[in-house]
């Protein structure tokens, strides 16, 4: 039996013509790679850049492919590097409004929900394979509070409360989420904005779903921040 990685992006948000975290999740369709409970194969989803319509398509998406591993992806414009997420917020303060004109300020994401998440990924290890490969990445302490932390947090609930488990006893489903930089076509929109070629993004994240796969804890190596 194949099992799934389920791997979201999120659709063109803020008058943008295109997402990168999509264009790199749905590049990536279909990928398949080794993993020691079997063969995995990527689904990739589109998800709405609207709170809440992204949590209720995230978990259909949960529901339709039963995933082993669940690795959501968005957009950090200015950052210069693929940084895997350590921590989701319980907290919802949009800076703008979503796609629906939404925009909630000093709100739960889940009311009575704890302060926050840790990833269950090996983001260290994941950062150390990518750069091990020449592909630029760093551990990142703060997911924002737009949709991104939103549906991080909305996915770290979720596999913490439903008690959700991959099939053929591959274990807890695991999870947590990934911000990925501009591509340069979204940075010529943007003057001064870093970016990163898809193909480096499509090859880093291979890198860190064959990581995640392979590595149930992570590794204890530095990793923080001054700032």
């Amino acid at each position: 039996m194949t099992l799934n990685v389920l791997l979201t992006g999120f659709e063109p948000f803020d008058k943008d013509p295109l997402n990168p975290s999509w264009e790199v999740a749905r590049a990536l369709d279909g990928w398949r790679v080794a993993a020691p409970a079997g063969a995995c194969t990527v689904r990739a989803v589109q998800l709405p850049c609207v709170f809440g319509d992204a949590i209720a398509r995230l978990q259909q998406a949960i529901a339709q492919w039963q995933p082993t591993l669940v690795i959501c992806l968005g957009l950090a414009g200015g950052r210069t590097e693929i940084t895997p997420e350590r921590v989701a917020i319980n907290m919802d303060d949009a800076r703008i409004p979503d796609n629906a004109g939404r925009q909630p300020v000093d709100t739960a994401v889940h009311s009575g929900g704890p302060a926050a998440y840790f990833s269950t990924l090996p983001i260290k290890a994941m950062v150390r394979d990518m750069r091990a490969q020449g592909v630029p990445a760093a551990v990142s302490n703060t997911a924002g509070t737009f949709v991104c932390n939103h549906i991080f947090y909305a996915l770290m609930h979720h596999l913490a409360t439903q008690g959700a488990r991959a099939p053929a006893g591959a274990g807890a489903v695991r999870g947590g989420f990934i911000h990925v930089p501009a591509l340069p076509a979204l940075a010529a929109l943007h003057p001064g904005m870093p970016s990163m070629a898809l193909d480096t993004q499509v090859h880093g994240l291979q890198i860190a779903i064959a990581t995640a796969l392979a590595l149930k804890g992570d590794v204890r190596e530095v990793g923080g921040a001054l700032h």
